[in-house]
């Protein structure tokens, strides 16, 4: 038995917010270890000690010599703490200590040596779980997320040692980090992970084919995308295995940051306002139509769209309606980067119609705070979507989503039927299959219903009282890591 109560979990990543960041899996590793902590759990956060991350180390101190792996240099287990207050564990190695990205050079391109420098994290992180370990904490859950810690558990099946259990967590199977057979060897593998149940994929070494076959516990971001990635196309090449496992299998939606994402304390918008004070939304709404110059009518119902200009996205969908849909009559204000040849067709949809179609193309985060403030509609047509963050700001903001019927999309999105409607418990608007004339259709929806002032504000109130915060995200992982213990 513990001499400690409190459950230890060691939370391991390849990027945590804000120090280092390339997307939500850097938001996720700073946000859910937070919300842990606030339950109790004694939770750490380890991760490779790239240059951002030793400069944001102001006080530190060593924790313990390591080990390393052939060919790799020494590296040192440092101690600090991130700004949330959680406990930081850092490895300094020199593998680490570059100019560039986490996983990418200043040109863009890929490290030639990322298979040794994420073997490393999963093989000091699974150090750490066992009774092995050069440092006197030793936790009772391993959480891994994506391919870069994908060896951890495989390191811990093979390994003949009392040993922490596993959870891996794929945020998106896209990325995979699969490399030449030959590295299995350099990082120390046994001969059996050659096997067809060991580490490769398709003839390659495979990082998040290890996570997937070796945890003991597999979650995604959402229970849909879970369900989803047990077929083509969306398994990604892992359908079979994700299927094989799917007793251990499960999906947890992620949450949002609540104190960021709230429209009666958020200094970017125009006004305050909360679902008690709906008719503030108002002067958001005017506000954000100045500063797009799009015309000012309250009859006229403003959709939003925020987010990547690329095929993923379904932005090609939209931009085939939008000639009709701002005959409703409607306008659209779009903001985002993405693929050229989509930014132009937007850029030209606003130029054929200057008082209907706004389009931004870029990133700034007061005007995605204003939009979400200031239209009355957002859009998210994504072909698919493993949670999705837009759709639950969105909701928050008092403004109802339309979304393609997938992923976490599905999962946070009360559909606006008419039997929601009069249960009062609508908070958006979903389509399928992914067209333009199922997307059209819940557009219709959402714009009649926009000219019904009391069921919209029934709507708007039902999203804004919907719980996307991080403690329900947490004590969900909390439920699953004690359940993984007995």
């Amino acid at each position: 038995m513990r001499k400690d109560s409190r459950l230890k979990v060691l939370f391991v990543t390849s990027e945590v917010a804000p120090i280092i960041k390339t997307g939500a899996l850097g938001e996720t590793s700073a946000a859910l270890p937070a919300a842990l902590a606030g339950l109790g759990v004694d939770v750490r956060v380890l991760v490779p000690g790239y240059p951002q991350v030793m400069d944001a180390l102001k006080r530190r101190g060593r924790a313990a010599n390591l080990p390393s792996l052939p060919g790799v240099p020494p590296a040192q287990l440092l101690a600090g703490k991130h700004p949330s207050g959680v406990q930081l564990f850092v490895i300094e190695c020199d593998i680490y200590a570059r100019p560039g990205k986490p996983y990418q050079d200043t040109a863009g391109r890929d490290w030639p040596d990322n298979a040794l420098r994420f073997g490393l994290l999963s093989y000091i992180s699974a150090l750490l779980s066992t009774n092995a370990s050069p440092f006197p904490w030793s936790p009772d859950v391993l959480h891994c997320n994506d391919w870069q810690t994908g060896l951890a558990p495989a390191y811990l099946h093979y390994a003949d040692a009392d040993k922490a259990r596993t959870v891996f967590t794929a945020h998106a199977l896209a990325q995979q980090g699969n490399f030449p057979p030959d590295d299995i060897v350099r990082l120390g593998l046994p001969s059996q992970a050659l096997g067809p149940d060991g580490v490769v994929f398709n003839g390659q070494l495979g990082f998040l084919k290890a996570g997937l076959q070796f945890a003991d516990r597999i979650t995604t971001v959402s229970p849909s995308y879970a369900s989803e990635i047990q077929e083509a196309p969306l398994g990604m090449g892992m359908e079979e295995l994700l299927s094989k496992r799917k007793d251990v299998l499960s999906g947890i939606l992620n949450g949002i940051d609540t104190d960021a994402w709230d429209p009666d304390n958020d200094p970017y918008i125009e006004r305050y306002y909360n679902s008690g004070r709906l008719a503030h939304k108002a002067d958001n709404r005017r506000a954000l139509r100045a500063r797009l110059g799009l015309p000012d009518n309250p009859d006229v119902p403003l959709f939003a769209m925020v987010g990547r200009l690329v095929e993923r996205k379904g932005v090609d969908v939209l931009a085939d309606v939008v000639p009709e849909l701002i005959q409703f009559p409607a306008q659209l204000a779009v903001l985002g980067s993405g693929d050229e040849p989509y930014e132009a067709r937007y850029l030209e949809l606003a130029r054929s119609f200057p008082d209907a179609v706004s389009v931004k193309i870029g990133y700034e985060e007061s005007l995605i705070h204003q939009i979400e403030a200031g239209a009355d509609i957002s859009i998210m047509p994504s072909r698919f979507e493993p949670c999705g963050v837009n759709q639950m700001f969105s909701q928050r903001y008092g403004t109802p989503p339309v979304v393609h019927e997938t992923g976490g999309l599905k999962d946070s999105v009360v559909d606006g039927t008419p039997a929601n409607l009069s249960a009062k418990v609508a908070t958006g608007f979903k389509f399928a299959p992914l067209n333009g004339e199922a997307l059209l259709a819940a557009c219709r929806r959402a714009s009649d219903l926009f000219r019904n002032k009391r069921s919209w504000r029934q709507i708007q109130k039902s999203g804004m009282a919907s719980d996307f915060s991080w403690e329900t995200t947490a004590t969900r992982y909390l439920e699953l890591y004690r359940g993984l213990l007995g």
